[in-house]
């Protein structure tokens, strides 16, 4: 064993704020993505379909969004675009759609139709 540090993880006081924010936004896309199924051919019989949970996830991706948004650069449109694609995927997926505003994040981006 070495007291040396391990040089191959970046110290998180050395990324830029940009990045941890992109990074956890992306993660959420991700982890949105699955509880929507959109992983699996058939999204309507994915065994990883929740959407309760889908709901959680892209309401704190769209609070993560809207508080930060100022910071992402151009980063931002691309990232609000993931955000909105996975709000309509979402309302497509449900049985009985939330009404416009009242949909998973929306009471921070607005409506999504």
């Amino acid at each position: 064993m070495t007291d040396e540090p391990d040089t191959s993880v970046r110290e998180l006081a050395d990324i830029p704020s940009v990045e941890v924010i992109s990074r956890a936004a992306v993660m959420l896309m991700s982890s949105a993505a699955e509880k929507l199924g959109l992983g699996d051919a058939d999204p309507d019989n994915s065994p990883y379909r929740d959407l309760d949970e889908a709901r959680r996830v892209i309401t704190a991706l769209a609070g993560l969004v809207t508080a930060s948004v100022e910071y992402l650069g151009p980063h931002a449109g691309p990232i609000r675009e993931g955000l909105q694609s996975l709000q309509r995927a979402f309302r497509e997926a449900s049985a009985h759609p939330d009404a416009p505003g009242q949909g998973p994040g929306e009471k921070y981006t607005g409506p999504v139709y």
